[in-house]
Order: structure tokens, then sequence, then C-alpha cells
């Protein structure tokens, strides 16, 4: 059977969240969302991002975390803007659009949005009935191409937004891998501080399934629950959600967990770069994706399974690496060992 770097959710999770959910099965708890785990999962949240006030929900998966939050905080003529690989754009199924909100794209190297690539939409999208209103900012944390916001980028991302009266939504699918990232320089506190809502991923870092929706502005707290019972989202079951969350937080395990994706993924990383290969954007997160020719790619895809990513010329290809929290060192030294064998 081939390994697959194709993505980090294909095992199911780590081993003490199993534990847990058996441990407390037969435990008679309240439903959607107000059982025990849920509230003390949450507590341990609010307690990391040092902001007591903090509205948070857990939903199932990131584009319904996405869907929820957009749909919610945008009034019906109001729009998002987005990096052109931003993930509501292009792996979402018109999700956002489907409930009657455009998604206006921004064309960036790096995936990551700056104030002076904003600042053309909203000039071209004036204050008239004519055109939907720029009003939320979508980021995500690491970005689909492994990339990562530094503090400063931040900073100055989360001023131009309040001096413009938009808000900052940060998509944390893959959080853990940023904020652990070797060259990063960002808290969580921090992130909580400098964007309106956010997300920490569990789905991609060693939960079954889950995501913690953590709303830091209080105008667009009041009636969230609405919206995730209205939108079919809100567990009868919550528990199932708050155990996984209570478990990710309890000695850093969803840190701990993303480190040793991100340590997996820049093992290959330098390896292939000792050997002179390229890479299609400088990363330091769990995604990494070297350019390869065809018959590099040809023979490493018969041993293992990944992502070709981006067409470079007649001759190479960008492929998409991703390791997980699981992902084991023999399969890391196997993939190395055999890149070696045939990279010219």
């Amino acid at each position: 059977m081939k390994y697959s770097f194709k993505n980090d959710y294909s095992e199911g999770c780590h081993p003490a969240i199993l534990e847990a959910l058996s441990r407390y099965n037969f435990d008679q708890q309240t439903g959607y969302g107000e059982d025990q785990y849920s509230l003390k999962a949450k507590e341990l949240i609010r307690q990391k991002i040092k902001n007591d006030h903090a509205d948070i929900y857990f939903v199932s998966g990131g584009t319904q975390a996405n869907l929820l939050v957009i749909s919610s905080v945008l009034r019906p003529y109001q729009s998002a803007v987005s990096a052109s690989t931003g993930h509501i754009l292009n792996n979402e199924t018109g999700a956002i659009e489907a409930t009657g909100h455009k998604v206006l794209s921004i064309e960036t190297e790096d995936g990551k949005l700056r104030p002076e690539d904003i600042v053309p939409v909203l000039e071209n999208h004036g204050n008239i009935p004519h055109q939907v209103m720029p009003k939320l900012i979508y980021i995500s944390n690491s970005t689909e191409l492994g990339t990562i916001y530094t503090l400063e980028e931040l900073e100055k991302l989360s001023d131009f937004c309040r001096k413009n009266q938009l808000y900052l939504f940060m998509d944390g699918a893959r959080l853990g891998h940023a904020l652990t990232a070797e060259m990063n320089d960002l808290t969580l506190e921090k992130v909580a501080e400098l964007t309106d809502i956010f997300y920490l991923g569990g789905t991609k870092n060693g939960a079954l399934i889950g995501e913690a929706i953590i709303i830091n502005n209080k105008d667009l707290q009041q009636d969230f629950g609405f919206n995730i019972k209205q939108k079919g989202a809100l567990l009868a079951k919550g528990r199932l959600l708050g155990i996984q969350f209570l478990e990710l937080m309890k000695n850093d395990l969803y840190f701990k967990l993303a480190d040793h994706a991100n340590q997996q993924a820049m093992k290959i990383k330098n390896a292939l770069q000792e050997r002179g290969v390229a890479f299609l954007s400088d990363t330091y997160t769990n995604q990494i994706f070297p350019v390869l020719d065809r018959h590099t790619i040809r023979v490493l895809s018969e041993k293992f399974e990944f992502y070709v990513w981006k067409k470079v010329d007649e001759d190479f290809s960008a492929i998409r690496l991703i390791t997980s929290w699981n992902t084991p060192d023999e399969a890391v030294d196997d993939f190395i060992q055999s890149a070696g064998k045939v990279i010219r």
C-alpha cells in the first residue's frame, strides 16, 4: 500500500482522544454543546487566548466554519475578500456564494493578503448600491501555500481593517502548524487580539472532526448560535466535539501534534534542498511544494500518494506533500531515500 502525503487527515485521531471518547461514553450529559466537556474546553481556550469574553462554538468542519461565520456576520449585500488561493474560493463548492455573499478575489504570490492588496478592491467598490460592499477580509494561517503571517503583517492588516470598518476573519484549519512553524513570531493570544473571528482547526491536527470558532468582537457575538442551528451545524451530541478539544488543549497536545507534522515536512524539505530541488513557495509548515521533473514525479508516485499541484513548464511541476500529526519517521526516510535515487 502506498503511503499518502496527500493530506493531514487520513488517519483517525490521536489515541488520547479516542481513549477519552471511550472513557466518557456512558456519561449522561446536556446536549447541544452545554455538556461539561465542551464548557471545560471553552474555558481552557479562553485561558490560552487570555480573553474571558470570547464566544466559542464547536462545529464539525472547516467549510462549515467558514460558511457559518461569513453568513452570520455579513448583511445580504456585503461581500468577503480573499486571496485567489483561498479555500472559500477554490475548495468549498461555492458554499459562501450559496448563502448570498459574493467572494472578491485578489491575486497574490504567497497566498497572503496585505493592506496594499485590498486598497484597489475598496476603491473599485464604492459605497453605492450598484455593487457589493466589501466587508470581511478572509485570510488563512497557514495559507493554502503553506506560508504564514508574521506578527508585523497581521498587526498591519488588523489596523487597516479597523480603520476601514472591515471584519478580519482568520481560517485556522492549520493554525497549529502556523504557530509552531520555525519562523513564526505570532502567538495564539495575539491572533485573538488582532482578529474579529478565527477558528482553531482540529480535523487537520489530530481530532476525528471539529473546529473551534472563536468570536473576539463582541458586536459579532449576538445571536451567532441561531445561525449555527439554522444551518444544521448544532450537534445534539455536542460532547463529541467538546471531549476532543478538551484533550487537545490539555498539556498543549494541539501544538505538540502540529509541531511534529512541521518537523517531518522540514526533514523532507531540507533533504530535497540539499539535492538542489527548488520549491514553489518557501514554507516552514507541514505543507511543502517541491518542483520536480516529470520522470521523478512518475517514479515517486509509484510508491507514494501526493498531488501534482501546479505545472511550472513542459518538464517540471510542483507537487504538494503534506505531513500529519502521525507521519512516522519511516515514511519520511523512505521518501527521502526514494527521491535521492531518482532526482537528476
